[in-house]
């Protein structure tokens, strides 16, 4: 099995221009995200997705691979399959790799990889057990429901499931909730399709794109981590970043 880590990079951004471009201790944000990526050695490709020629140019600057795209793409999805198509990627599952989330671990690609062990994985995706009342109130934190196998059941962006006659303040006890972490594994010809599919009534109502999926059809298959990914939205995330870069402390693999 052949595998793809395809990191999409936009300089346009409404709350952080230039953000992939944004130095992290000495590293481009891009930079570092690749080199999170080029640690694991069953990935057979990895490269940065972008429009923008600043961005390519820091790419080639720190020995990476980068294809350049059409700026008219909506989402990252559509950008990642015109890598596919246009350089004739010869893989089975390709990841899409944030490329605001320079945290990302080897091992979690890893457990995005090994979901495709299953022969019924034609998506993969990452949860992560919620320990925290705020965290599973937050409506800006997806969370996901699961079925015996592992796969998803539904995305939402309200605590889910309901604990009828329990307290919500008893929720997080009473039952294992799991957020979502929003990294992505396709098989090729499913990556193909999904980019097709017009929204959905279920996407539209909570803005999430994997219920588009669902509704569709497709069985998204989910890896238990218990780690997290912190991406840079604003100028207030890329400090805490740097804060932690300086610190060493967010996980226990290589930065």
């Amino acid at each position: 099995m052949k595998v793809a880590a395809i990191i999409p990079a936009r300089y346009a951004s409404t709350r952080f221009p230039g953000k992939p471009l944004a130095d992290i201790a000495g590293k481009t944000m891009i930079q570092r995200v690749y080199e999170q990526c080029k640690q694991l050695a069953s990935l057979d490709y990895v490269i940065v997705a972008t429009d923008d020629e600043r961005i390519a140019a820091e790419v080639k600057r720190f020995g990476g691979q980068v294809c350049m795209t059409a700026s008219s793409h909506l989402t990252g999805t559509d950008r990642i399959w015109e890598v596919v198509e246009s350089m004739n990627l010869a893989a089975d599952v390709i990841i899409n790799v944030q490329g605001d989330e320079p945290f990302i671990q080897p091992s979690q690609l890893q457990l995005i990889i090994d979901c495709f062990n299953d022969p019924l994985t034609q998506i993969a995706t990452l949860v992560k057990p919620i320990d925290d009342s705020a965290v599973l109130f937050n409506p800006n934190t997806p969370k996901v429901i699961l079925d015996q196998q592992q796969f998803a059941i539904y995305f939402s962006r309200q605590a889910i499931p309901f604990l009828r006659n329990e307290q919500t303040a008893n929720w997080i006890n009473k039952h294992t909730y799991f957020q979502h972490i929003g990294i992505y594994g396709y098989q090729k010809q499913v990556l193909k399709q999904i980019i097709q599919l017009a929204p959905s009534k279920l996407e539209l109502a909570e803005s999430l794109e994997q219920l588009r999926w669902i509704e569709a059809g497709f069985k998204i298959k989910t890896a238990i981590t218990n780690q997290s990914t912190i991406a840079i939205d604003t100028p207030e995330d890329l400090t805490l970043a740097i804060n932690i870069f300086n610190q060493n402390t967010y996980g226990n693999e290589r930065l």
